[in-house]
């Protein structure tokens, strides 16, 4: 994997650059926000690890504004900040993964792994066509009717997600553990939140809602 590592302490970056490069990886350091953001717009890279603290540019402001710009490369993120309200802020502002400080390289490496595995599960299809609505898998790109509907990072996976399972119920739980990777309840409506930008979007101009709520239950997709 090319991996780009974003972390301000030198010594914690060195750690991280050396253990990865041991294990044959490519590896980009970067030591402050601004140069992070450069080369996570400007290079591809298999994974990014984001420090939450970066002089310049802080974590959380970078991971919007590459989710901003289109790039869809997994991160995780690190933080020296362990409460649940700051992963599930993390997470919603397009982190695929969270690690507190202080950790074990092995398990970084094992939730990078399971990073890169992810997108080959769900590239079997590159485009999902139903009715008239259109997601591009390789554009990142979704269509209702022909026009370009504008997602946000969690919004489009959510769609994904809702139709990959089309025609069967998906639960809150299971959006919560495949689109946010919670395997908690974080005890918010950040689902009902999101399917709600979602529906707004996706259904500008349009008389025909696809989501329909099950109560109880979660959403069905059914263009």
């Amino acid at each position: 994997m090319k991996v780009l590592v974003a972390e301000d302490d030198a010594e914690t970056r060195d750690y991280i650059e050396r253990g990865l490069r041991e294990l044959g990886h490519t590896v980009v350091g970067a030591a402050d926000g601004r140069d992070t953001l450069f080369f996570a717009t400007s290079e591809p890279f298999d994974a990014i690890i984001l420090d939450r603290m970066l002089p310049g540019l802080d974590g959380m402001t970078i991971l919007k504004s590459i989710r901003g710009a289109g790039v869809d490369t997994p991160v995780l993120m690190l933080t020296a900040l362990a409460r649940v309200e700051d992963r599930v802020e993390g997470l919603e502002a397009g982190a695929d993964d969270y690690l507190v400080k202080p950790f074990a390289f092995t398990e970084l490496t094992a939730r990078l792994n399971a990073l890169s595995r992810r997108p080959a599960a769900v590239m079997a299809e590159t485009t999902l066509r139903i009715g008239d609505i259109e997601l591009n898998r390789l554009k990142h790109e979704v269509r209702r009717g022909g026009q370009r509907v504008d997602l946000q990072p969690r919004e489009y996976a959510l769609l994904d997600e809702l139709m990959t399972n089309a025609g069967r119920v998906v639960t809150r739980t299971m959006l919560l553990e495949r689109v946010w990777d919670f395997h908690f309840d974080p005890k918010t409506n950040i689902v009902e939140t999101h399917v709600s930008r979602l529906r707004s979007k996706l259904n500008a101009g349009f008389d025909h809602d696809p989501i329909q709520t099950v109560r109880g239950s979660g959403y069905l997709f059914d263009a």
